[in-house]
């Protein structure tokens, strides 16, 4: 169990993250203790978010200047992957094609005009929610970074538990499709929603409540974006993954900018 752990780990961080971590195995089992693993590769990529954009503040620079760096962050930590899927996906679902001609579309190296203006508009609502936060704290804007971070890859834990189909044999998708329980996801995410809560503890009891229903329903868009594509393209791919991913964060830093 101990190696389990140990490869899960190594799974985590070294496919959703650009950390010099070696992958020593990827096979399904691996894969689901990567999953499980996840929000704890976003916890790290949210403090890591939070580091520029509080040193900015600290520095003089404003909120908006701090949001920005504090939004680059994970894209740079990611090698932009996520926000790559997030193009993909659009382009996928906005060409209104059959599944197999949409997947084709998917796996195409440019990206299309409905994947630009998503990815446009993702990137102005992460700015902007984060600019309100942290015009408000550089403590409201950290703490806002990594919760945003773990929602995201907790939305891929629990995009990973069994029922939810791979679209294609081969790709991340194939390897980590299906491999959590929906007991292990649902104690994972009560885990990740909880510390949220704590993490919003700091500004007080409304604070814990706001940060758990942001975590809430960030998750339930994403599951929406989730039975979405799963209905259009016959399953998940490592570009819906991503898309996933950046959905959640997004809807969480709204969620916390609201209120």
């Amino acid at each position: 169990m101990t190696s389990l752990n140990s490869h899960g780990l190594r799974f985590a961080f070294g496919t959703l993250t650009v950390l010099p971590v070696r992958v020593t195995r990827w096979d399904r089992q691996a894969a689901r203790a990567g999953m499980l693993c996840a929000p704890l590769a976003g916890l790290l990529v949210g403090l890591l978010a939070a580091v520029p954009g509080c040193l900015l503040l600290l520095l003089g620079s404003g909120p908006l200047l701090a949001a920005v760096a504090s939004a680059a962050v994970p894209a740079v930590l990611t090698r932009g992957l996520h926000l790559d899927g997030l193009a993909d996906t659009a382009d996928g679902l906005g060409s209104g094609k059959p599944a197999d001609d949409a997947l084709r579309i998917m796996k195409q190296s440019d990206i299309g005009p409905f994947g630009v203006i998503t990815l446009l508009f993702v990137l102005l609502a992460q700015v902007a929610a984060l600019y309100q936060l942290y015009g408000q704290s550089w403590a409201h804007g950290a703490v806002a970074a990594a919760v945003a971070a773990v929602t995201a890859r907790l939305a891929l834990t629990l995009a990973s538990r069994r029922g939810v189909p791979a679209a294609r044999p081969e790709g991340l998708g194939a390897v980590v499709a299906g491999t959590v329980t929906v007991r292990a996801a649902v104690a994972v995410g009560a885990v990740a929603v909880a510390a949220c809560a704590g993490a919003g503890a700091l500004f007080g009891g409304y604070g814990a409540l706001h940060h758990a229903l942001a975590v809430l329903a960030a998750l339930g868009v994403a599951q929406l974006l989730l039975r979405h594509c799963v209905r259009r393209f016959g399953g998940v791919t490592g570009d819906v993954f991503g898309a996933l991913a950046e959905t959640a964060a997004t809807a969480a830093l709204v969620a916390l900018a609201l209120g």
